[in-house]
């Protein structure tokens, strides 16, 4: 982990009650998960490399609009699970493009952070 993660991770900290979102994201694909921080396990998960979106590719769409549809299917996800409330770790990258594009998909389907 950079140093600069570990700092930033030391302030955000996700519960059973609210856990935290995490977001990595690489030049072709962007994945987030749910984590529960005091069990250590992932809650839920969401990738654009999933089937669903490998299938859809020959549809052109750019990088922001499927990054808030993987927003949108983690939201949904979270929702079977009864989650409503997390806490959004951006980790090193901005609050900007793909990343606020994934946030607002995940609020579109009504989690609240």
């Amino acid at each position: 982990m950079i140093k600069e993660n570990k700092r930033k991770l030391g302030r955000i900290f996700g519960t059973k009650k609210k856990p935290r979102i995490t977001v990595f994201r690489s030049n072709r694909a962007i994945y987030a998960q749910i984590i529960d921080d005091l069990s250590g396990k992932t809650l839920v998960s969401s990738s654009s490399r999933e089937k669903i979106f490998r299938n859809s590719m020959k549809i052109k769409r750019t990088k922001i609009k499927l990054s808030n549809e993987v927003g949108k299917l983690l939201g949904k996800r979270a929702s079977l699970l009864k989650i409503q409330k997390v806490v959004f770790d951006r980790g090193r990258y901005l609050y900007h493009g793909r990343i606020k594009s994934l946030a607002e998909g995940v609020r579109e389907m009504g989690l609240d952070f």
